[in-house]
């Protein structure tokens, strides 16, 4: 069996309270192989972003055990942009190169590419405040993209999106994974875009999180966001859902 890029084994999470402890997190274990796209759904506070933490290495303070073996280089999509306002979007995208040593003139280059990539053509020069929240979050993307990372974090990149925007960039994404396949640990409170995008949706239970169920997704790529068998699959996600809350 190969090694999984990322793994989660029998992690436990206590956050501390002025009124007691809330376990965030109980016995859970999940593996992550390479060059996968993995959907994590589950009830609100149920523990998802607190997993992207541990994995990002945001968070160390738990119990059990997390390892990423082989991984170098990891990028973390927040669902708001985080753009550095002074910084056109060219600049924002480049800053993350020339804080890895490249030099200016090289990062300016790479970053117009990756701006290229997510459709900001023509769009290079521009500060935040004059794009729309979608062109923002694709600078954002373009921006953990141009780290060239071996696993991407994204913690619901979609989801303060209008529901337009948000299938367009769906998408895309999709579209950039299967060009350039990278792993992929995506939290998401929508289930039809988790059986969209994923390979395998992981299903949490309520808080304190641990796996409930894993689902594979087989479907014939590429698919519409409204073809009947991802209706299908988002209806086999909410049953495992709420088998939960029972």
């Amino acid at each position: 069996m190969s090694t999984p890029a990322l793994a989660f084994r029998r992690i436990r999470k206590v956050f501390e309270t002025n009124e007691q402890p809330v376990v965030a997190l109980r016995d859970m274990s999940l593996e992550v192989p390479a060059n996968s796209f993995i959907a994590i759904v589950g009830p609100s506070g149920c523990g998802k972003s607190t997993l992207l933490h541990i994995a990002a290495g945001l968070d160390t303070q738990f119990e059990g055990e997390f390892i990423a073996p082989h991984v170098t280089r990891k990028a973390y999509l927040f669902q708001s942009p985080r753009l550095l306002p002074w910084l056109t979007a060219e600049q924002n995208v480049a800053f993350v190169r020339e804080a890895h040593g490249e030099k200016r003139r090289d990062s300016l280059e790479r970053a117009q590419t990756y701006l290229h990539l997510v459709g900001l053509r023509g769009f290079e020069q521009r500060f935040p405040s004059h794009l729309s929240g979608g062109m923002q979050q694709r600078v954002a993307l373009a921006r953990a993209l141009a780290v060239d990372p071996e696993v991407m974090l994204m913690d619901e990149p979609f989801a303060s999106l209008d529901e337009l925007t948000a299938r367009r960039l769906r998408t895309e994404l999709w579209q950039l994974y299967k060009e350039t396949p990278r792993t992929i640990l995506f939290v998401t409170h929508n289930v039809a875009e988790a059986a969209f995008l994923a390979d395998r949706v992981v299903v949490m239970s309520s808080r304190p999180g641990t796996v409930l169920a894993e689902i594979p997704i087989d479907l014939p790529r590429p698919c519409e966001y409204d073809d009947p068998a991802i209706a299908l699959v988002a209806r086999t996600i909410i049953r495992k859902l709420h088998l939960g809350e029972e």
